[in-house]
């Protein structure tokens, strides 16, 4: 279980922009508070799409909720990460003192059945409290069986899902990262006149498979990923990521602490970027370039972005005829709370609000620069708060996460869902075309027409009672006509 001060010095993050503030770190957790997610859900969140690992949560068989699709992330290969796999802690284990022992028994039925590079165990409130030595159990079942098995001690009540963000990052960097070097570049695929530059995303997820828009770019760029920290990443990448030239920070929030320790550890430069919408996905390219400091790479990195431009460009027009000018509610958080501001003002809708919960202070800065300093940034993401704006700023569709689908649903508010819950890929130039297909197919659905005329039967009864007063008035006016 981490000591007070273990946690304090995760919160205390001087790369994040609230250390500048009089309490240093992000948020702290309240009693009572389980909106936004605890801990354990927040490390789960941030490891579980590395895809060939044996993901065991330690403890009650609920913590490990549904796992096949619990994140909308894509892998290319291996689909043992969407194994649910927990110990199953019952009050029995607890009373008897056996949880340790179920622990080292899921580790072996785990190696025995899947035979995984690695085992990630994710500890949780009740062994937390009982006391379990998760690190000895790991570090002996290592010893037994000669696979590397990775402590995660993540329990809820440490605190937020960002705390828990964090807890994942600094297990990568003290047990994983640095334990190999990369494999040498296959032979013949060398290009001429190109050099191959080694690089990492942290904080990037490949929700609904979006980062796969985004790879041929690099590739042809002469970039190299070692690893994405951690969408449709293997456990090998993940231990190669101390060679990279430069890091790019893909979500602020996420795991800001494994970019600052790989640049005070091995001298990584890293950069904050983002691959949603037109002009940010050019500034993430032209940055590689600009850290890397090669200048026949930003040469040909500028030739790659006009000819991509131009081509998305061209493809969006027919859309931004359609979208412009439409009003937009966005409540989301962290990078997708400005990033994705960038991508709606690319296609010339307005965003009359946007959410700001889980942003930090560098991301409300750019939400500023962006909208302006009389923008409108939401706290409070309330159903009464979210209609309320809805209705004062005439918004013509809400952006948000999938809780909040059924509240734009009953108020006959088009939703469209930007969270890792969508089955859609919006990152890149060629994700701009989803972006846009799916506002136009949310906006213009004959649906909401349908539910917002007046009921048939109500249509029928009024013209029933102006019927009859019309009669009535005939009648008063004629009455030798009856």
């Amino acid at each position: 279980m981490k000591s007070t001060k273990d946690i304090a010095e995760l919160l205390d993050e001087p790369a994040c922009e609230h250390n500048k503030k009089e309490k240093s770190g992000c948020a702290k957790p309240k009693p009572g508070s389980a909106a936004g997610g605890c801990a354990f859900d927040g490390a789960q969140i941030a490891l579980l799409p590395i895809a060939d690992v044996a993901h065991i949560v330690h403890g009650p068989i609920a913590c490990a909720g549904s796992s096949w699709d619990n994140r909308g992330t894509r892998s290319s290969g291996s689909d043992l990460y969407r194994y649910g796999m927990t110990t199953d802690l019952t009050e029995q284990d607890v009373i008897m003192g056996r949880s340790e022992k179920r622990l080292f028994h899921s580790i072996k039925q785990a190696i025995d059945s899947y035979d995984p590079p690695a085992v990630f165990i994710y500890n949780t409130c009740v062994p937390a409290l009982v006391g379990d030595d998760i690190g000895a159990i790991c570090k002996q079942a290592e010893q037994r069986w000669g696979v590397t098995v990775v402590p995660i001690d993540c329990a809820g009540f440490y605190g937020t899902k960002n705390l828990g963000n964090r807890i994942a990052g600094d297990a990568m960097v003290n047990h994983v990262i640095g334990t190999r070097d990369p494999d040498l570049l296959p032979e013949g695929s060398a290009r001429p006149g190109i050099r191959v530059h080694d690089v990492n995303l942290v904080g990037e997820y490949n929700i609904a498979g979006e980062f796969w828009h985004v790879l041929p770019l690099l590739d042809e760029l002469g970039l190299r990923v070692l690893c994405t920290l951690s969408g449709d990443a293997r456990f090998r990448e993940v231990q190669t990521m101390h060679k990279a030239e430069v890091n790019m920070m893909v979500c602020s929030k996420a795991m800001v602490n494994v970019a600052r320790k790989l640049q005070q550890k091995y001298g990584t430069p890293w950069f904050e970027g983002s691959f949603y919408g037109i002009t940010d996905t050019s500034l993430a390219l032209r940055d590689f370039a600009r850290v890397i400091g090669d200048s026949d790479l930003t040469e040909r990195t500028e030739a790659l972005i006009a000819r991509e431009e131009t081509r998305i460009r061209k493809a969006l027009e027919p859309w931004r005829e359609r979208l412009a000018g439409k009003r937009v509610l966005l409540f989301t958080g962290g990078v997708k709370s400005w990033s994705v501001i960038s991508a709606l003002q690319d296609l010339g809708m307005v965003v009359v609000a946007t959410g700001t919960k889980k942003s930090t202070e560098e991301d409300k800065a750019r939400i500023r620069e962006l909208m302006g300093e009389d923008t409108v940034m939401i706290e409070d993401g309330s159903p009464k708060a979210l209609l309320k704006i809805v209705r004062d700023y005439q918004a013509d569709i809400l952006i948000a996460g999938g809780r909040n689908m059924y509240t734009a649903l009953k108020a006959r508010v088009p939703f469209l869902d930007i969270n890792q819950e969508r089955e859609f890929g919006y990152e890149g130039y060629q994700g701009m075309l989803e972006l846009v297909r799916q506002l136009a197919l949310t906006i213009e659905s004959p649906v909401w027409p349908a539910v917002r005329a007046p009921a048939p039967w109500k249509v029928e009864c009024a013209s029933r009672t102006i019927s009859a007063s019309k009669i009535e008035k005939v009648r008063l006016a004629y009455p030798s006509a009856e």
